[in-house]
């Protein structure tokens, strides 16, 4: 029996994975937070020594891309062969160059192949699957889309939210502002390749701007068990 897909797109800063990790914790369902894979990927090709400046050379480092993760949202690990890449991917030579790889092509159509062996082989009853351009190119099927957004202000505070503290522990005016703009900076280059701001014809957007994250995780689980009792 296949498994129930739940598809999750949303803007930088949106909360997608901790709150579709959350969710899947909560449902028994696998996770698979498909931005690591991108990072995977280019992981993989800063370390076969490809040339970022050409297009052709990220492709073909492709050829020896060998990527796997573990989808257990309480045990979440990502390789390539037999390196553990899950810490690495979040290192500031992967986060600089990512956008670079991920806008090819070639590599979204191999990464989105990867995408669609993880789900069609999951054991878990259902998959929350969270990324961009999920719920329209990798599972443009699933019973259940969502964009999960809020508003750029939300977003920042979030984010900035998460950084190291600064040592009063205070959160800076200044340090939003930076981190607004940074995601002003990745929305406008990831938009490039990918629509994440608009719900597409048959998704359901949920906007968490007035919501608290428990709050959040409650109506992406309200929104996943209307569209299993409607299946």
């Amino acid at each position: 029996m296949s498994a129930f897909v739940v598809a999750v797109d949303g803007p930088a800063g949106s909360g997608k994975s901790s709150v579709s990790k959350s969710a899947a914790r909560f449902l028994g369902y696998a996770y698979l937070d498909t931005g690591a894979a991108y990072r995977a990927v280019t992981w993989h090709v800063l370390h076969s020594g490809a040339d970022l400046a050409s297009e052709q050379s990220i492709v073909a480092a492709l050829d020896s891309f060998d990527y796997s993760c573990a989808t257990d949202p309480d045990a979440v690990v990502f390789r390539v062969g037999e390196v553990d890449v899950t810490d690495a991917i979040r290192g500031d030579d992967v986060t600089s160059a990512v956008s670079t790889v991920a806008r090819i092509p070639a590599v979204r159509s191999h990464v989105n192949g990867v995408f669609h062996r993880i789900i069609a082989t999951t054991e878990k009853p259902g998959i929350i699957v969270e990324g961009r351009d999920i719920t329209t190119v990798v599972a443009p099927d699933a019973p259940v889309r969502v964009l999960l957004t809020a508003s750029e202000e939300a977003r920042a505070a979030r984010r900035a939210a998460e950084l190291p503290a600064a040592d009063s522990g205070v959160v800076s005016r200044p340090r939003t502002d930076d981190t607004a703009a940074a995601l002003k900076a990745r929305d406008a280059a990831d938009a490039k390749v990918s629509e994440f701001m608009v719900a597409a014809d048959g998704v359901t957007t949920l906007d968490s701007t007035n919501l608290s994250y428990d709050e959040t995780i409650a109506a992406l689980v309200g929104l996943i068990t209307a569209g299993k009792s409607h299946g």
